[in-house]
């Protein structure tokens, strides 16, 4: 692609700027800063990763897995806030997933180990977990601000904790996870993955890019759940203190 097809792709920036205004939806500064900042970081990190490949250095693949948990946990710690420790939570959830991921991947090589397979899998892995986070995080707040007096009563009755947030905790799980679930049972019949769609644009042999895609599907299923689990068990004890009374939610940044 040439720097003159790429500008001529903001057309598709426009558009939603467009229906923005028109619509009043207030999402022309927010579409904007995305769009500077996509632009800015992939060809950084683009560049980035041309020396990381070359070098092939182990080093230089922990610091991108380093960057990649750094910049989730940033952002997802936000729809988090509330929770006392969110961010120690969210960086030992995505650390526990690129362990659990790369172990089995390297581990049975079924990739090798250089920069080229595990920094592209360690990026769509934490990059999976943390929108998984986010996605839990904004339902778990949700269901324990709407569920607080049915959480109070079963700990006046003499239930424990675990048992007070069962539902909410579960009902957030479930609903984290459906967009996986439900994006895996259409693929190939309502959409082609980009990373197959690549390869295939790429020049390679159709077979081998399913190949390779369903290898990512099986890894983002994984990493689903796990991170939904985790996270969800990992947060649900600082809700209650020693009394095993149930604690407001902060209103300001958690750590």
């Amino acid at each position: 692609m040439t720097i003159a097809a790429l500008a001529l792709s903001l057309i598709f920036v426009l558009i939603p700027l467009v229906l923005s205004k028109s619509l009043n939806l207030g999402l022309e500064k927010d579409t904007l800063i995305a769009t500077i900042r996509s632009i800015i970081q992939l060809f950084a990190v683009g560049y980035v990763l041309a020396l990381v490949f070359e070098a092939d250095n182990y080093i230089f693949i922990i610091l991108m897995v380093v960057l990649m948990i750094t910049a989730a946990t940033h952002n997802a710690r936000k729809k988090g806030a509330s929770i006392k420790g969110i961010t120690w939570k969210l960086v030992t959830t995505f650390v526990l997933i690129e362990v659990l991921t790369q172990t089995i991947l390297l581990g049975f090589q079924i990739t090798p180990a250089t920069a080229q397979y595990i920094i592209p899998i360690s990026g769509m892995m934490v990059g999976n977990s943390m929108v998984l986070s986010i996605l839990f995080l904004n339902r778990f707040t949700s269901e324990i601000e709407t569920r607080e007096n049915e959480t109070e009563l079963i700990l006046s009755l003499g239930g424990t904790p675990r048992q007070a947030i069962h539902t909410s905790l579960i009902h957030s799980i479930k609903a984290s996870l459906i967009p996986t679930i439900e994006s895996q049972k259409t693929i190939g019949l309502v959409q082609l993955p980009g990373m197959m769609s690549g390869q295939i644009i790429a020049g390679a042999d159709p077979i081998q890019a399913v190949q390779f895609q369903l290898l990512i599907l099986f890894l983002l299923l994984t990493t689903a759940s796990v991170t939904s689990i985790m996270l969800g068990f990992l947060s649900y004890p600082t809700l209650f203190n020693e009394k095993m009374q149930m604690i407001k939610l902060r209103t300001k940044q958690g750590n």
